[in-house]
């Protein structure tokens, strides 16, 4: 299991949370990667892509975010009228932290006709100087539906050249940018797990490093591989992508068998987001992203791309 509650009265603090969603009017969006039992009390459940698009979509006036901080503006972004909280404000993704505004500039001076295609885990000021946002779910179709010979693939590299060997009329300029959860999942990890469990199929997040993708009966985006798990006859899969999603697979497949790849398949960020916090934030208003205009503005365009794109 994929416990972070640290104390206290569960039923009570979930009973407190009822409460106080109703009295603030508040919805929680929670990524697939957070801890079992926030996941449990969510509203939404999703990978980045569900989530800004159901941040779009939902009533309430403050979106109580179980996640990591990009998420949190992406949704403050998309609905600057709304008040979006962040359940524990350290928590935070590094790869979006691994480009920046000047290395951005340096490939638009280099390369004519280039669309620079940022990846969502990434930063307001990053996806700001982007033309378009990609999420792993619709990266490959909003790729190749881009009009440019040229591709800058920001910040995740990996995921860049998942993409590339599938689009090969386009020329990619890749970053070296990585999840340090992904990259720590080893083809010689995999290969040991299968000859453990062989008739076990591998199931793969694409900002896995190449060589690991390549062992893959499916390499895809959280959502999808909690699809393919679901809709395959298979009993047995070893799972490589954050833990976090095991939740969502033993709750729709409750007489299939998941295996991870390692021990090190932890998000720390995603696991800082506990009931107790959660409670907090809706309770003070407390953790409120708050972003300047001219951010938000450039880096709308790229989301509203994005989502028009994917459709």
């Amino acid at each position: 299991m994929n416990k972070c509650f640290i104390g206290g009265n569960v039923l009570s603090i979930i009973d407190d949370i009822k409460r106080l969603k109703k009295e603030k009017n508040a919805v929680i969006l929670a990524h697939y990667y957070v801890c079992d039992e926030v996941q449990e009390i969510a509203d939404f459940v999703g990978d980045s892509y569900y989530l800004s698009k159901k941040a779009t979509e939902v009533p309430e006036s403050m979106i109580v975010f179980a996640g990591v901080n990009f998420m949190g503006e992406s949704a403050k972004i998309l609905n600057p009228e709304k008040t979006v909280v962040m359940v524990d404000a350290n928590a935070d993704c590094p790869m979006a932290h691994m480009v920046t505004p000047e290395k951005i500039q340096e490939i638009r001076n280099k390369y004519d006709d280039i669309a620079v295609c940022c990846y969502i885990n990434s930063t307001v000021q990053i996806k700001a100087y982007s033309d378009v946002c990609v999420t792993s779910s619709n990266a490959l179709n909003i790729v190749k539906s881009l009009p440019n010979k040229n591709i800058f693939f920001i910040p995740d590299g990996n995921l860049g050249r998942y993409i590339s060997k599938e689009v090969t009329d386009k020329n990619f300029i890749f970053n070296d940018g990585y999840c340090p959860v992904h990259v720590k999942i080893t083809k010689d990890d995999i290969l040991a797990k299968k000859s453990q469990y062989p008739n076990a199929k591998v199931l793969i997040h694409p900002e896995c490093i190449p060589d690991a993708v390549e062992l893959a009966d499916y390499a895809g985006s959280t959502s999808g591989i909690i699809d393919y798990a679901t809709k395959s006859d298979n009993k047995e899969f070893i799972i490589a992508t954050e833990k976090g999603v095991l939740y969502e697979l033993k709750t729709k497949n409750p007489n299939k068998s998941f295996y991870t790849v390692n021990d090190n398949q932890i998000c720390p960020d995603m696991k800082f987001v506990t009931l107790e916090k959660i409670k907090n934030v809706i309770e003070n208003t407390e953790n409120v992203v708050e972003l300047s205009d001219e951010l938000m503005v450039g880096a709308k365009n790229a989301l509203e791309e994005m989502l028009r794109l994917a459709k």
